[in-house]
This record gives C-alpha cells, sequence and structure tokens, in this order.
C-alpha cells in the first residue's frame, strides 16, 4: 500500500513541476539576450543619461531621512530600471517583458 501511495505522490510532483515549466524566469530571459545593455554599477548619472538617453520616468527619491539611509533615486527605462545612491548607479533591475514571465514587480510609484 505505500508504493502505491509513494508512487501516487511522485506522479502528482512531477504533474505540478510541468505545469510550472510554462512560465518564463526573467532571469533566463536576460541570459539569452547576452546580457541586457543596462547600467554598470558606479556609473554616473550624466553617464546613464548620455548612454542610454532619458528615462521615461524618473520617479520620486526615497530615503535620506537620517545620514545612515542614504537617498536612493530610480530612474525607468523600457526593460530596466536604474538605482542611484546619491548620484551612482548601485543596481539596474530587468522588467518583465510578458505576462507568463515571472520575475520583479514593477517600482512602487
Amino acid at each position: 500500500m505505500s508504493r502505491v501511495l509513494i508512487s501516487l505522490s511522485a506522479a502528482v510532483l512531477l504533474g505540478v513541476a510541468g505545469a510550472a515549466s510554462a512560465d518564463v524566469l526573467l532571469v533566463d530571459r536576460v541570459q539569452q539576450e547576452n546580457r541586457m545593455a543596462m547600467p554598470t554599477r558606479g556609473m554616473s548619472m550624466a553617464q546613464v543619461e548620455a548612454r542610454f538617453g532619458a528615462p521615461s520616468e524618473k520617479l520620486d527619491a526615497r530615503g535620506g531621512q537620517k545620514r545612515q539611509w542614504p537617498t536612493i533615486n530610480r530612474w525607468v527605462y523600457p526593460g530596466f530600471v536604474v538605482y542611484f545612491e546619491k548620484s551612482r548607479v548601485i543596481d539596474a533591475v530587468a522588467q518583465k517583458a510578458a505576462a507568463n514571465e515571472v520575475g520583479p514587480k514593477p517600482p512602487i510609484r
């Protein structure tokens, strides 16, 4: 009886794993596209704007209430969001390209 239960459990798990494979991971897409051209850590705001053009949106700065909390600026470009600490890039994050893609949520506005 326990062998039947184990086999049934394995079949259910494999069925669930098969259903999840239809999702496209954002990480996989970015790797397949040979690393999207995105700003790199340490670039200045001026360098980012010179290389990638004006952002489609400059979101309100966050943080800066205390000395230990630096001001974080966020610029939105088609396909990625750039995060700046003061005026230097600390990260650039790719956005979802399709509804079935699993990846980060859009930035909080």
